[in-house]
């Protein structure tokens, strides 16, 4: 069973950074996981996921450039780089993991994920 426990978040001003962190068990150490966010009223979006294995990394369009997935595979983390934050980044960020795919379905399509931690909180004021 995947556990997942997201942390990190908080409140910064336009222009911030934040880390999030994604303590993760009993994940498949050659799989996908990824982190998404919600904001009110709002679809849940992909942000980023990476490839446990390779490290390989696919980004929303919305934050390349200005966040990072990473990953401590001695601490089973996985890590969300947020620079250059905006007002428009403000949403409940989630970790996810147990990733089930179809042919031709994307890694930042919350609906192949079965895992899912609690969610941390950001906001960016302007």
């Amino acid at each position: 069973q995947v556990q997942l426990v997201e942390s990190g978040g908080g409140s910064v001003q336009t222009g911030g950074s934040l880390r999030l962190s994604c303590a993760a068990s009993g994940a498949d150490r050659n799989n996908w996981m990824g982190w998404f966010r919600q904001a009110p009223g709002k679809e849940r979006e992909g942000v980023a996921a990476i490839q446990l294995g390779s490290g390989a990394a696919v980004y929303a369009d919305s934050v390349k450039g200005r966040f990072r997935i990473s990953q401590d595979n001695a601490k089973n983390i996985v890590y969300l780089q947020m620079n250059n934050l905006k007002p428009e980044d403000t949403a409940m960020y989630y970790c996810a993991a147990d990733i089930r795919r179809e042919r031709g379905d994307s890694v930042l399509q919350s609906t192949v994920y079965h895992a899912w931690g609690q969610g941390t909180q950001v906001t960016v004021s302007s």
